[in-house]
């Protein structure tokens, strides 16, 4: 590293095969900073450059840091059903504002197999008609999984979008005992 500067940003990422396919975890000295689903070469290519731009930092495979050993431990075991929460320090840079707001609430208030409707976590960050707004901030989640979008569901009783697909929101919610498991 040639400046302290480059040092402070610092992006190190690995990817962990889960139950749901590849995951690339990325994070800096902060904390965890991305969870990307479906990591392919192709999908974990273009999301190491998205975060270069947004960090100003060319991220680097590092799966003996620290924190990533943590994360990767944790994540293994969440989908081994042995784990609930997580327990990771978290960079929030990639997200501010409203969305911030709203995903910090579904971080601490929305706990394992539990949902909560889009119209509901409005409501408890001060913006009952905000159900839409929501909706953006879950698809705008730089941090799912750890950052339980998937326990966010339509008032109706329906599963609601997501970002990783709608398989894969079905496979999160059965793992945390809210749906049935799939039959195939």
């Amino acid at each position: 590293m040639d400046s302290h500067g480059q040092y402070e940003q610092r992006v190190v990422w690995a990817v962990v095969d889960t139950g749901i396919g590849p995951l690339l975890l990325a994070a800096t000295r902060e904390g965890l900073v991305n969870v990307v689903f479906h990591a392919t070469d192709e999908v974990r290519d273009s999301a190491l450059e998205r975060l270069a731009s947004r960090l100003g930092s060319e991220p680097a495979e590092d799966p003996g840091s620290p924190l990533l050993t943590e994360a990767i431990r944790q994540v293994e075991a969440y989908f081994a059903g042995e784990r609930r929460d997580f327990d990771l320090p978290l960079d929030w840079s990639l997200i501010s504002g409203f969305h911030r707001e709203v995903l910090s609430e579904l971080a601490s208030g929305v706990p394992y197999g539990t949902v909560v409707g889009y119209g509901t976590l409005a409501g408890r960050v001060g913006r009952p008609e905000g159900a839409q707004a929501v909706g953006t901030a879950m698809g705008a989640n730089p941090l799912p999984v750890v950052v339980p979008c998937h326990r966010v569901v339509e008032r109706d009783g329906g599963i609601g979008g997501f970002g990783g697909g709608l398989e894969t929101k079905r496979r999160l919610l059965a793992l945390e005992g809210v749906l049935p498991e799939p039959l195939f």
